[in-house]
């Protein structure tokens, strides 16, 4: 296994015609089958990047934009946009094409942190990156944001003391009323 790879070598592209089955209750598209959609392609970029049976660690972000309707064709595009020593965010995009007139329209991005695992289930060093180009060099750096952001949360959830006098007096910013029992 060579040291480093390109984001190219991870670059995955599925296609699925939508169905009245994949319908909500009201006749779009149903989110968690475009999820179910999502997931799938996120195991097939990092299982092809790494070269190893992937698991989903995280659902880093998933942002519905558009509505995708019955009969239109979707296309999911994922790479691999990061690499640590065993995990990998692969950055997804979703684009329904209206197959009679050819519009074609964003309606989802998301970001799925994927981690390899060897024959006996650890976790497995993946190869480095290869970054290519501008756009390759912008998406890494956007998931490294994103771990930062990641961090800070967690170290908030830490820390934050939500019974706090400070932290009730500022319910009065919020759509909520307090009544503990």
């Amino acid at each position: 296994m060579s040291s480093y790879k390109s984001v190219k070598s991870s670059r995955i592209t599925i296609s699925q015609l939508m169905l009245p089955s994949h319908t909500n209750f009201s006749g779009k598209i149903h989110g968690g089958y475009i999820l179910s959609l999502l997931d799938q392609i996120a195991f097939a970029c990092a299982s092809k990047y790494s070269g190893n049976y992937c698991v989903t660690a995280s659902v880093d972000t998933v942002n519905f934009l558009n509505p995708i309707e019955v009969g239109e064709l979707v296309t999911l595009k994922a790479s691999v946009n990061y690499v640590g020593n065993s995990s990998m965010i692969v950055g997804i995009r979703v684009e329904a094409e209206n197959i009679q007139t050819g519009k074609v329209k964003h309606c989802n991005s998301s970001y799925f942190t994927m981690v390899a695992k060897d024959t006996n289930g650890l976790n497995t060093k993946v190869p480095g990156l290869l970054l290519s180009n501008d756009e390759e060099l912008r998406r890494f750096y956007t998931c490294v944001k994103q771990i930062s952001i990641k961090k800070d949360l967690a170290l908030h959830e830490e820390i934050f003391d939500y019974k706090s006098e400070k932290a009730i007096l500022e319910l009065v910013n919020y759509n909520v009323k307090l009544e503990l029992v």
